[in-house]
């Protein structure tokens, strides 16, 4: 298998950019190439280069790029002068997409939510999500936790943790209490109950909760996986103490641990839960917040977003649960899939020394050091793939593979970060590089 990415140099092709978009940019200064097509797992860019793409859109393309069933659904509906941007109102795309999403996910699963269509992003539903709690409760305070990543609007950006993003609220970020997350002290200290502790407690300081909103796996907090045992007693204090639970699945969700909703099988059912990102298999924006029927207290626009009726997404989101969803064999390829993962980056952590992350496609392995991370993701995107960092110091080499990509590229991908790690953790060998 040849990758042909092409040497970094400054291009003319840049210079719109840096004459015009702003400087808040951040992917295209590590990998600044000019893409010009993709399919598959596979990148190209306006010199000729090919790049393994180990990003998919941060998890937005959990079905590659442009994958031919999706396309195809798309180019269809446009052909036939389908409705595109609807609101709310009832369209043919929406009604293809709820009946499927009824029948494919939420029936064999036992679960029973309303969906509330959002603005597009993830974001938007976590707004949404934290919005609802508060109507219901009547309450401010919403717990989360250490490492969390819940989006960039001034709600869920106050119950992010990192500190590089909310500094540029330019506000306060109130009514957010942010606990220590499964893990956090190490594996003696259970957090849970310490959590419970707290709310238990008349005089320490917290809040009754509107919600308690927790991901099953930092994705950008650093690949931080929570366990069920910490995660069922999370559900317990929930309801314990009259909050909702709120499980953001948007990075975590559609595939990327394994199964649609990364709590399956944990023997708990959240009060409400966000999905993004792979939502609509395309990469075209779509978002929606899950929640109770009994949840369902809104007055009509009370909450809304212009572009909450997305019909391309719905139509690709329709598509890619009738191909991928409708049975069990997806999954076991993901689980197949996610074994050759890990087997290999565990080979490559030990052989140094270091630790691997996270679960199912979305795993990675800890550099110590945001320095040496960058280097590794710096000498990959020099061999042609596309790979990032996580984690509070980016010290996370995390792996977002398409879930469908094929073994041989997998492979292919995981050879060249295993050389460059090589690279990295070696002076000597990264000096001759």
């Amino acid at each position: 298998m040849t990758i042909t990415p092409k040497p970094t140099r400054k291009r003319p092709e840049t210079a719109i950019y840096e004459r015009r978009e702003s400087r808040v940019r951040s992917y295209a200064r590590a990998m600044p190439r000019e893409f010009t097509s993709a399919k598959g797992a596979w990148m190209h860019d306006s010199e000729g280069g090919r790049y393994l793409d180990f990003l998919s859109g941060c998890s937005s393309l959990n079905y590659g790029h442009n994958h031919p069933v999706l396309k195809e659904a798309l180019l269809d509906y446009i052909a036939s002068d389908g409705v595109t941007h609807g609101l709310d109102l009832y369209t043919s795309a929406k009604t293809d997409f709820l009946e499927t999403f009824e029948n494919v996910i939420l029936k064999p699963r036992g679960l029973d939510y309303r969906a509330m269509f959002t603005g597009p992003t993830g974001t938007n539903a976590v707004e949404a999500a934290i919005k609802l709690a508060r109507k219901v409760t009547g309450r401010e305070m919403v717990i989360a936790f250490t490492n969390g990543f819940h989006g960039m609007t001034l709600g869920a950006l106050a119950c992010t943790g990192n500190a590089g993003k909310r500094s540029g609220a330019g506000v306060p970020l109130n009514h957010v209490s942010h606990e220590p997350f499964d893990g956090y002290f190490g594996p003696d200290v259970d957090t849970a109950e310490l959590l419970e502790q707290r709310l238990s407690d008349p005089s320490s300081g917290l809040d009754a909760p509107a919600a308690i909103l927790v991901e099953t796996v930092q994705g950008e907090g650093g690949l931080n996986v929570a366990s069920p045992e910490w995660l069922r007693s999370i559900a317990r204090i929930a309801k314990r103490h009259g909050a909702l639970l709120i499980i953001d699945d948007i990075q975590a969700g559609c595939g990327r641990t394994g199964s649609f909703f990364s709590f399956e099988s944990m023997g708990f059912t959240p009060d409400i839960v966000t999905l993004a990102k792979s939502l609509s298999g395309m990469g075209l924006p779509f978002a929606l917040t899950l929640f109770r029927p009994d949840l369902d207290i809104w007055s009509p626009g009370e909450h809304n977003g212009t572009f909450r009726g997305n019909n391309h997404a719905f139509v690709t989101a329709t598509a890619t649960l009738r191909h991928f969803w409708q049975n069990d064999s997806f999954e076991e390829d993901i689980a197949r899939r996610s074994e050759i993962l890990g087997d290999r980056l565990s080979t490559i952590a030990s052989r140094h020394g270091l630790t691997t992350c996270g679960r199912g496609m979305m795993q990675g392995i800890d550099m110590g050091d945001g320095e040496t991370a960058s280097a590794v993701c710096a000498q990959a995107f020099e061999r042609g793939l596309v790979i990032e960092t996580s984690g509070a110091h980016d010290q996370i080499v995390k792996v977002l593979a398409p879930l469908t990509i094929e073994d041989s590229e997998l492979t292919a991908g995981l050879d060249i970060l295993d050389k460059c790690i090589d690279l990295a953790m070696s002076p000597v060998l990264g000096a001759a590089a």
